[in-house]
């Protein structure tokens, strides 16, 4: 099981796989952490490298899998598991949140459950996953984390656009169409939003670095909660 640097509990058992100590730190290491701590590095980097990788594994596997589909169908099953909101879910399916180094202000901020933070991790430990235990292993645990998102076809047009999703599903239950409301905290250079989305009996919450990812969290979560419902 790989241990979280600092003495941290591990790493949730979904991910089981085997990643270098020292590589498994800098995925972990927001910038907010590694510019409080003398600008040592931070994820940036692996995260570049696990985009490519989480976008190739994907690719390839919808396209050898699916030989019937056509260009726009392979590209919204791809979009509904590449996407911001997407990653993050599968991140907090893993519990990735509890385990990130993030700087003081993201901290008091809810760092640990905003969309692009996870995200952005998330593609981080596919790269660090990448280069300690190589491409065949970063591979498998794409396929396997975002397994749950490709079974459920409803979920291919939800996540590319939950908005218009959440819309129609509550049209198609006789619901009250969502209404949103958008909170804003922090400095101007690095605003966060707080969304809130009421449908009939629903309300959900959804947070983002920007409105529309924010209600597109929001969203997508009253999204599925609707969906279960019926």
């Amino acid at each position: 099981m790989t241990e979280v640097p600092g003495g941290t509990r591990p790493l949730p058992e979904k991910l089981r796989v085997d990643i270098d100590a020292e590589l498994l730190e800098l995925a972990l290491t927001h910038r907010s952490y590694a510019y409080e701590h003398g600008g040592i590095p931070h994820n940036e980097r692996l995260e570049f490298l696990g985009d490519s990788v989480l976008g190739q594994a994907v690719t390839v596997m919808l396209f050898t899998t699916h030989p019937g589909l056509d260009e726009g169908e392979l590209a919204k099953r791809r979009a509904s598991v590449v996407s911001t909101v997407a990653l993050a879910e599968v991140a907090r399916a893993i519990d990735l949140g509890s385990h990130l180094l993030l700087g003081r202000g993201e901290e008091q901020t809810g760092g640990r459950d905003k969309d692009s933070i996870l995200a952005d991790t998330m593609e981080a430990v596919i790269g660090a996953t990448y280069l300690s235990a190589g491409p065949e292993a970063a591979t498998e645990l794409v396929l396997r984390l975002t397994a749950p998102l490709l079974a459920d076809p409803e979920r291919y047009g939800a996540a590319m656009d939950p908005k218009t999703s959440l819309q129609e599903l509550a049209a198609r239950a006789g619901s009250t169409p969502p209404v949103y409301s958008v909170e804003a905290s922090g400095p101007d250079h690095d605003r966060r939003f707080t969304a809130t989305v009421v449908v009939g009996d629903v309300a959900m919450t959804g947070k983002g670095s920007s409105k529309k990812t924010a209600e597109m969290a929001a969203a997508l979560s009253a999204w599925r909660l609707l969906n279960e419902r019926a």
